[in-house]
């Protein structure tokens, strides 16, 4: 496979990192803003760079730039990813759901979709949050119970949501639900855009190891979501968060923290590394490129008009492995810093268990790569 770049894409690459190097606040760097903390300045940070993203063409790259992005290929996005690595930016605040829902809205949205929802979902006007887990239906998403039933011109949706991230100080969620309860699991769920403002919705922050409230659970009583905020047909809800997921578990995941970050770790050793150090540091950073190169296939699968597929999978297990380990080591780096409880390595190395079942469990992935990749047969079902 041909990994080699053109001149055009590594020309983007350094326009990037330049623009990121001229427009990065110090304060903002990821050494300071490492994930949300409850203050009140975080937010106030994020809606700010995302704008300041927006406003220099940075933000929602891959979009066609009719709709606030700069039609960049799926390359020159990777190129971005690495930039923002390289400089040690934040992760844009609106990057997940640009990557999960923008991509779904630019396939599926009506026009006055479209219009309403794009541009303040890149500018940091509206922040999102995805409304898929449910208690009892994580890993079997279709297994989901809330309800969405359609009265005139409105669904009115009941139910319960969990692990959703940042639920608690977004403007809009988009919620997958069950719009036909007697059909096929898979063939009766639809997907809704949900403001969050709406009466009848109750959010609670759950409190996680790592002393942030990221993640939340969220109550859905007798909502009321106008019948044109429905994404697609009504029972196409299915497809389209599949194609939602790959992207989640694809080319376009990142895991936090990685090589960029171990070496500038060493590097700020007072003693310096020793022998050991460098060898254990040059392993680590060999494997991040490898892993990189596998971002690369799922970018050039893409770009050949296929999807990631298991490929996606088998990226999401070895990268979520890999960045426990550069936590855990920059942990082990980090001396007497290191063992206040908040400090930034500390945090990490609790944040990155998550990552075994954020984007779909690892057990999960491994039966994807089995039975896509391996021509495994499936497990029989229990007492089969």
């Amino acid at each position: 496979m041909d990994f080699s770049f053109s001149p055009s894409e590594l020309g983007f690459a350094e326009t990037a990192r330049a623009w990121l190097e001229a427009n990065l606040p110090a304060a903002w760097r990821r050494d300071h803003c490492w994930t949300r903390v409850e203050d009140p300045m975080w937010l106030t940070v994020a809606r700010d760079w995302q704008r300041r993203l927006f406003d220099g063409g940075w933000a929602a790259i891959s979009w066609p730039r009719e709709q606030g992005g700069r039609g960049a290929t799926v390359v020159e996005r990777w190129f971005f990813d690495q930039a923002l690595d390289q400089v040690g930016a934040p992760r844009p605040p609106a990057q997940s759901y640009v990557d999960l829902i923008g991509p779904a809205l630019l396939a599926h949205g009506t026009p006055a979709q479209r219009q309403r929802f794009l541009t303040p979902m890149v500018n940091g006007d509206e922040l999102w949050c995805q409304g898929f887990s449910e208690p009892g239906a994580g890993s079997d998403l279709a297994s989901l119970r809330t309800r969405a039933e359609r009265r005139g011109d409105e669904y009115v949706v009941n139910g319960q949501k969990v692990w959703t991230s940042h639920a608690d100080i977004a403007d809009r969620c988009f919620l997958l639900c069950r719009t036909d309860a007697d059909g096929p699991k898979h063939k009766g769920l639809s997907l809704l855009l949900v403001d969050m403002k709406t009466p009848g919705i109750t959010v609670r922050p759950l409190r996680q190891m790592t002393d942030d409230a990221e993640f939340c659970e969220v109550f859905f009583e007798d909502v009321r979501v106008p019948a044109e905020n429905l994404l697609g047909a009504p029972g196409a809800g299915w497809g389209i968060a599949m194609g939602i997921v790959q992207h989640e578990r694809g080319p376009m995941w990142t895991f936090g923290c990685g090589a960029a970050d171990l070496l500038e770790v060493v590097a700020g050793l007072a003693e310096g590394p020793d022998a050991a150090l460098l060898e254990r540091t040059g392993h680590l950073v060999s494997e991040g490129h490898a892993i990189d190169l596998l971002g690369v296939r799922a970018t050039l699968k893409r770009l050949s008009g296929t999807e990631p597929g298991a490929t996606g999978s088998v990226r999401k297990v070895v990268g979520m492995r890999y960045a426990q380990r550069i936590a855990e080591q920059c942990w082990a780096l980090s001396g007497a810093e290191g063992a206040v409880y908040g400090s930034r390595w500390s945090r990490a190395v609790l944040f990155t268990r998550a990552l075994t079942i954020g984007g779909g469990t690892t057990d999960v992935q491994l039966n994807i790569i089995g039975e896509r990749l391996l021509g495994l047969p499936r497990d029989p079902a229990p007492g089969g």
